[in-house]
């Protein structure tokens, strides 16, 4: 089987504000460096590390209850994967923490920035019937409505 270029990014490379929203590369909000779709795969078949998800709940700005509600991962199961010898969550678990991480990923750079996306991720949205777009990203169905959310908004369109 063929070595992923999936990296585990170290803090010393995400302290302080990015230089760029170009350098923001898919994974960035959970200390990853995704390459593409085969390392997205590769990387939720293996189990995402563990710090993957204190760095994407940290980059999100939410509490550890919100980031379970939109997850669907308590906090008990979190700490029981920590504990564990793999130090990686399970595929499923994988699945929905790399969707959200990946969701606000491209939020950031179709906004601009970290804290234009947190502020727009956490507001009511009427496209999205009233709801957060991270509360409608909790599932696979409602994450793609909020990039196609993101989408009218790259293209101008009024949503």
């Amino acid at each position: 089987m063929a070595k992923s270029s999936v990296k585990k990014k170290t803090n010393a490379t995400k302290a302080g504000p990015r230089k760029s929203i170009a350098a923001h590369v898919a994974g960035a909000s959970m200390g990853l460096d995704l390459r593409g779709a085969g390392d997205a795969v590769n990387a939720v078949k293996r189990g995402l590390p563990i710090a993957c998800v204190d760095d994407l709940r940290k980059s999100l700005g939410v509490s550890q209850q919100i980031f379970g509600r939109v997850t669907n991962m308590s906090e008990r199961t979190i700490v029981r994967r920590k504990a564990e010898p793999s130090g990686r969550l399970k595929a499923d678990e994988s699945e929905r923490v790399l969707r959200i991480g990946l969701l606000f990923d491209r939020t950031v750079a179709a906004l601009g920035g970290t804290e234009q996306a947190r502020a727009w991720l956490k507001a009511p949205n009427w496209a999205l019937g009233g709801k957060t777009p991270l509360d409608f990203a909790d599932t696979e169905p409602g994450a793609r409505e909020v990039e196609n959310v993101l989408g009218r908004i790259e293209h101008g369109v009024f949503s």
